[in-house]
């Protein structure tokens, strides 16, 4: 990355505290993590609110499509870094590397006729909008509109919006200060749901 980190094995105090809860196996940080090393508050502010949006048990869009999302965000952000990191855990997700594949051949060519269902269509086409051109207002509001009439309720519809904005926050992290996945382990995730607390990457 373009600016300097602390590794985790040079690392103390708050930032190592932080470091134990994010990491996965062998004392791995990803480095989208390590890229808040010298501020360790806004890796604290990261954390939490990729935790809440993504990994929440109070979210009942499914995890896989949260994960879908994010990637369609990405490459339209072409943002390589959380394309491939957020695929490998829908992948994982999904358990099913064929219906992974096709969703990344969609999302890769923008053909989503065929690939996914109405609701999941709508918020797509959502999503596009809100990361493309953000301050067309009727455009965006058609597009809610559309994820409401595809049978998606308002606090589906906030999660769907948080995901996204989200992605736009990470995706110009990682751009801005040249994050790249060297030494990551792709597709972990924080497992457990239940627990909005636990931050540990497995």
């Amino acid at each position: 990355m373009w600016i300097a980190h602390v590794p985790y094995e040079e690392s103390g105090g708050r930032l190592r505290s932080l470091y134990d809860r994010v990491k996965g196996p062998d004392d791995n940080v990803d480095n989208i993590m390590l890229a808040h090393s010298l501020r360790p508050h806004s890796m604290e502010g990261h954390m939490a609110l990729y935790k809440y949006v993504l990994h929440h048990a109070g979210n009942t869009v499914p995890k896989w499509f949260l994960e879908t999302l994010g990637v369609h965000v990405s490459l339209l952000n072409a943002c390589a870094y959380c394309v491939e990191h957020h695929f490998s855990g829908l992948r994982r997700l999904l358990a099913d590397d064929a219906r992974a594949s096709a969703i990344r051949t969609a999302l890769e060519s923008g053909d989503l006729d065929g690939s996914f269902s109405e609701p999941e269509s709508a918020a797509l086409r959502y999503s596009h909008i809100l990361s493309r051109t953000p301050s067309n207002q009727p455009e965006l509001r058609r597009g809610l509109d559309a994820m409401r009439a595809a049978g998606l309720d308002d606090g589906q519809i906030l999660e769907i919006n948080q995901v996204v904005a989200y992605f736009a926050y990470a995706n110009r992290t990682v751009l801005g200060l040249g994050v790249t996945t060297d030494g990551d382990i792709l597709g972990l995730s924080p497992g457990n749901s239940d627990n909005p607390d636990d931050w540990s990457h497995r």
